[in-house]
């Protein structure tokens, strides 16, 4: 019988065998889809959300052998925002083996004992930007780059252990070159009409700090009634996210949604597919993994949908149609065949948006609570 260890996650050495777990446990697994390491040292190490969170890792060995690994936070604004004392765990990855589960979790739930939390839930990320959620269903597709993929039996073991539903993500897939339906073209043109709408210019957004900034402002009041768990930007947040995000936004496939006053008032964001890509460089961007990057930034075949949402005022307008129209053209010139949707909770009615396009339910990804 195997002989167990856990230990804390401090020295630089350590966090870089945190992060290379992964690539052996999936090593077999065609679906999965890994992180650049880099990217995963920063998040762990070096981004603004640390200046306010508190965060843990552990990982179990046997022997030298690394087996599993999680990493346990507490955020402090989205406790206060929601008057909750909860604790969410997150980069968990374990072999199948209930008995290392259970002693990643456990760790996890009595440090956020200690810290004088009484729930803990996951798997989250620090706040809404990273991965979340535990995938329960569409284990045969490979997940866009931002999302969590794992082995079935993470479920099994997470709910042996006590935790239970708090809330499920959706994910749909959609033929992209079908263009919308007549009906939705006609209640396009009627919104431009009647409130003097128009398309912006994401080339033009991208150069313009004022403008990036009301962006990201729009993207916080956008979601902050209509997504459960949601955790408002800092500015430090905003100017790191703007630096990772603008410059991968296009016209090619992007829409936003300007009033007569040039004020945002929807977007539609789309990324191609990285996903195998990502696959091919292993983690890593050198020696080769930045042409696989690269190639896959210029090839539209397939997109994801990254984020689609209107500012609270227009939200009950039907300006999802515009945005929506205005991609459907830009797919059909791109030679897009198809479009993952991003996660949306199954309880939010935006997410009904989907049932007006042939589709298919592409994933589902649930995020567990326990008490503690």
């Amino acid at each position: 019988m195997p002989d167990y260890k856990i230990v804390e996650v401090t020295r630089k050495r350590d966090i870089r065998k945190f992060i290379k777990f992964p690539d052996d446990l999936y090593r077999d697994c065609p679906q999965y889809v890994p992180a650049l390491h880099a990217d995963q040292m920063k998040s762990l190490t070096d981004v603004p959300t640390l200046r306010y969170c508190k965060r843990k890792m552990w990982m179990v060995l046997d022997g030298k052998k690394v087996v599993g690994r999680i990493c346990g936070m507490i955020n402090p604004r989205y406790n206060d925002l929601y008057s909750k004392k909860r604790a969410r765990f997150g980069w968990f990855d374990t072999i199948d083996d209930f008995g290392v589960a259970k002693l990643l979790l456990d760790t996890a739930e009595d440090w956020a004992r200690s810290e004088g939390m009484t729930e803990i839930h996951g798997p989250l990320y620090y706040n809404t930007l990273g991965k979340q959620g535990m995938l329960v269903e569409g284990f045969e597709n490979i997940p866009p780059f931002n999302c969590l993929y794992n082995y079935p039996y993470y479920n099994d073991f997470v709910t042996r252990l006590g935790y239970v539903k708090e809330c499920d993500w959706l994910q749909f897939k959609m033929p992209a070159n079908k263009g919308t339906t007549e009906k939705i073209e006609r209640f396009a043109g009627i919104l431009k009409e009647r409130y003097n709408l128009h398309e912006g210019n994401i080339d033009v957004l991208k150069k313009d700090k004022n403008l990036v900034r009301k962006f990201f402002d729009v993207y916080n009041k956008s979601f902050a009634t209509s997504v459960l768990n949601f955790i408002p930007f800092t500015d430090e947040e905003i100017e790191e996210e703007a630096k990772s995000v603008m410059p991968f936004l296009s016209n090619r496939t992007s829409s936003i949604i300007l009033d007569e006053n040039d004020e945002l008032v929807a977007f539609g964001i789309t990324f191609p597919s990285i996903s195998k890509a990502l696959q091919k460089a292993r983690g890593h961007i050198f020696p080769f993994g930045w042409y696989h990057l690269l190639k896959a930034m210029k090839n539209y075949k397939y997109v994801d949908l990254m984020l689609n949402g209107a500012v609270p005022e227009w939200q009950n307008k039907g300006v999802s149609a515009l945005y929506h129209q205005s991609m459907s053209v830009r797919y059909k010139k791109s030679n897009t065949e198809w479009a993952i949707s991003n996660p949306q909770i199954e309880t939010n009615s935006a997410v009904n948006v989907w049932a007006k396009y042939d589709n298919e339910l592409y994933m589902r990804r649930r995020c567990y609570l326990k008490q503690l």
